[in-house]
């Protein structure tokens, strides 16, 4: 019961009842290239990203390069460790017109990485739980190739 297990690793939940002790990381996958301020051509692309978890191995990453309408297998590179980054690749062969760009993990256990909307219906607003917010991140492509942050999903 220390100020930093209190004050950073729990927080209060919709129902009324709070989350303590939430030490462990939760399921997540960022694309780290392309992002901004890369600009993308039209034609084969290269994705790659990181995704890590606290409860084991990561067992899939899935890419969306059309906004979560279809999601598709990406490629594990080197090792994948319990409780370590893992890396991922994907190709994709983007036809010039304006796309969101997206990944999600899910784990050994099963666990999946949610979208922003389902973790604010179990968790509601984030504020010290930072640490363990984990919703898929997006990322939109403009018809002239520009990369953009899309902080919401």
């Amino acid at each position: 019961m220390t100020r930093e297990e209190t004050a950073k690793f729990t927080a209060a939940l919709p129902n009324g009842t709070a989350r303590q002790f939430s030490m462990v990381m939760d399921t997540r996958s960022v694309i780290i290239s392309p992002t901004f301020p890369a600009q993308v051509e039209p034609g084969w692309n290269a994705i790659s990203g990181i995704a890590w978890n606290g409860r084991g191995r990561i067992a899939t990453v899935e890419v969306s390069t059309d906004d979560g309408a279809i999601w598709q297998t990406a490629q594990l590179k080197g090792a994948v460790l319990a409780k370590a980054h893992a890396r991922f690749g994907f190709m994709w062969n983007w036809n010039g017109k304006p796309t969101v760009i997206m990944s999600r993990a899910v784990d050994e256990t099963g666990k999946a990485q949610p979208t922003l909307a389902t973790l604010l219906k179990v968790r509601g607003i984030p504020t010290l739980e930072a640490y363990h917010f984990n919703p898929i991140q997006a990322w939109s492509v403009d018809s002239g190739g520009q990369m953009r942050f899309r902080p919401e999903l």
